[in-house]
């Protein structure tokens, strides 16, 4: 299961890297095409021939419920994919005792925050509690096996990778006083992290209405959700901590690797919006997706609403009718 992960979030991001120059090119063709073929197909295409199989691109934006952003929240999960504790937590073995003074070494923090060595104080309720998702781009590759005029079986396979976002505090001690509360300064810190996700949609779609150039459809199927921790850092002010970075220091005991949690869920999904048949070749559809997803990562894993709202772009392979030459037609005597 693991190699099997592995291997498709490699897919996902070798998606996502390279497939974004060639959506461009090939959305440009589809408009170059629009205008320029118009005349051609009615010479070389076949009127209503299609194809048994259509193959298409997606790319759109994908909003993702915050509910399992709090995985990026700093604790960190041992090997059997439990969250640590406060005092095994990543942040707190990073901050306090790997760049500050909780060994006896150079407090790094400190010369981050312009503090004396040790005059700042790290406790759980500086711990981040407002993680939440950005909107990502999602880009895919989808194929499409009509039924009839107005039906047809639909296999979509997205990929994006997410960021996450959050704030953590940090109080520094300026000056000693005898109420400390009056010199303490309370600062804010980003914690970012980043997700990979391959979405696997299998569905069915509907065709409604009759007009020859646009109508609207809807379509609706199960999802299954591949997630993959990928990232998780820390930024004080100038001092950046990698939290899965994990530095092997064996005369002190320490919390052991981090593990990064992936895990597949399923789900179900939903779609609408426009078709549009540009000519006989290129069909345009934008489309609005919920989708219930169980991003299986973290803790409580559950299903969760998810939205995407994009342009997916399918080819049809059509067979072209040949064009007739005068020549080899048969002469009609006329008396």
């Amino acid at each position: 299961m693991k190699s099997a992960a592995k291997m498709y979030i490699f897919i996902s991001m070798k998606l996502i890297s390279k497939t974004k120059i060639f959506l461009s090119i090939f959305i440009l063709l589809i408009s170059f095409n629009a205008f320029s073929q118009d005349d051609e197909d009615e010479e070389t295409i076949r009127p209503g021939r299609k194809s048994k199989f259509l193959t298409g691109f997606y790319v759109g934006s994908y909003f993702a419920n915050k509910y399992s952003a709090s995985t990026y929240n700093g604790y960190g999960f041992d090997l059997e994919g439990n969250r640590y504790s406060f005092e095994n937590s990543l942040m707190k073995q990073k901050i306090y005792y790997e760049y500050g003074p909780g060994r006896g070494n150079f407090d790094y923090v400190a010369e981050a925050l312009v503090v004396d060595q040790g005059q700042w104080d790290f406790i759980e309720s500086d711990m981040p509690v407002n993680m939440h998702y950005t909107p990502a781009i999602m880009l895919g590759f989808n194929f499409k096996v009509p039924v009839d005029k107005t039906s047809a079986i639909i296999f979509n396979l997205n990929a994006s990778k997410l960021n996450v976002e959050g704030n953590f505090t940090i109080t520094t001690r300026k000056v000693p006083s005898i109420n400390p509360g009056i010199n303490n300064n309370i600062q804010s810190f980003p914690i970012r992290g980043s997700e990979q996700r391959l979405l696997f949609q299998l569905g069915f779609q509907k065709l409604i209405g009759e007009l020859e150039k646009l109508n609207f459809f809807v379509e609706a199927g199960f999802v299954g959700t591949l997630a993959k921790f990928d990232r998780n850092m820390i930024y004080i002010n100038n001092l950046n901590i990698d939290l899965t970075y994990y530095l092997n220091q064996t005369q002190y005991a320490a919390p052991g690797p981090a593990r990064k949690p992936v895990g597949f869920g399923v789900g179900a999904y939903a779609g609408l919006g426009a078709n549009i048949n540009i000519n006989p070749k290129f069909t345009l559809q934008l489309l609005y997706t919920p989708s219930y997803e169980k991003v299986n990562i973290g803790t409580n894993p559950t299903l969760k609403l998810q939205n995407a709202l994009g342009l997916r772009v399918y080819y049809n392979f059509l067979s072209p009718k040949p064009k007739t030459d005068p020549s080899t037609e048969p002469n009609v005597i006329q008396d």
